[in-house]
């Protein structure tokens, strides 16, 4: 793992509906990233909060030339920020670590990290597979959207950023954990071919062998791998303070082992921790988990 680690955090909450999410860096911050990787020698760059517009609630709304995605143009315009943001840290060999924020973010960090690989696998760690577009959100929501941007699918404002598309192929994809799926991913992951290891494998083979297969699979063609985090992918017990909680998650000790196997296969080059929401949280007990999720991928052992 690269020993030296610029932190940026996105306090974005535009990409979905429910207040609070913004506040999730200061959160993970406060639940203490920052010595918690000191303590494993890292060298630690904490470049603060990319500048976030906030908007008055009665600015929210979807817009008609927005078609069905809320807050497109502030989405596009954070995106556009963390993308530099991301690759000129990249540029000076230093790891990009990402705190969320809401998974609108993920746009930005995938048009940041993909530029600097020929073929960029992504780790999605997710109750849900953000592979929505305009025709098939539900919402309107842009968090539900992100892998789909990456992959060059949606509004051409947000598939553009960085000037390139798509960023990724959808064979150089795992989705981990994922149990809410909406009709129009199905049909996408089944027409693309992506690999998803659902709570119905992790169930079943355990999440040993199922990192195990997923680390293989992603190592195969990639030249670098991004780990996208959202807190959401835990059991909402284990993770109380995330927006869209859906019962029957990943535990805190199958996480924790899921970092650690990435740690000791030492292949991500990048990560990002999203959908931390201190208002819906139980005494910063997300951000303490995340921060704890974070010390395992970075090479935390017990003993």
């Amino acid at each position: 793992m690269n020993q030296q680690i610029s932190i940026i955090g996105v306090p974005m909450d535009l990409g979905q509906t429910r207040r609070g999410v913004d506040m999730g860096p200061s959160a993970i911050r406060y639940a203490g990233i920052v010595e918690r990787l000191q303590n494993l020698k890292y060298d630690i760059k904490d470049l603060g909060n990319i500048e976030i517009s906030h908007l008055t609630d009665d600015q929210t709304d979807v817009n008609e030339d927005e078609q069905n995605l809320r807050n497109l143009q502030e989405v596009k315009e954070v995106n556009e920020k963390l993308a530099s943001s991301i690759s000129k840290e990249i540029s000076e060999e230093r790891f990009p670590l990402i705190l969320g924020g809401d998974h609108s973010i993920g746009i930005g960090t995938i048009a940041g990290v993909a530029k600097h690989y020929n073929n960029l696998g992504v780790i999605w760690f997710d109750a849900h597979g953000d592979l929505n577009t305009a025709e098939t959100s539900p919402t309107g929501n842009i968090h539900g959207m992100s892998l789909a941007v990456g992959l060059g699918l949606g509004h051409e404002k947000l598939t553009n950023i960085g000037e390139y598309t798509p960023k990724i192929k959808p064979e150089n994809i795992v989705i981990i954990g994922a149990r809410s799926l909406d009709d129009g991913e199905k049909d996408l992951i089944r027409e693309q071919g992506i690999k998803v290891y659902s709570m119905h494998e992790i169930d079943r083979l355990g999440m040993s062998k199922v990192m195990e297969q997923a680390i293989a699979y992603i190592s195969k063609n990639t030249d670098g791998v991004h780990l996208s985090l959202d807190l959401d992918a835990l059991n909402p017990h284990d993770a109380p303070g995330v927006g869209t909680p859906v019962l029957g998650g990943v535990s805190y000790r199958e996480s924790h082992l899921a970092m650690e196997m990435l740690a000791e296969a030492n292949i991500i080059t990048s990560a990002e921790f999203v959908e931390v929401n201190p208002i819906l949280d139980e005494r910063n007990k997300t951000a303490t988990v995340a921060v704890a999720l974070m010390g395992s991928l970075f090479g935390e052992k017990l003993t």
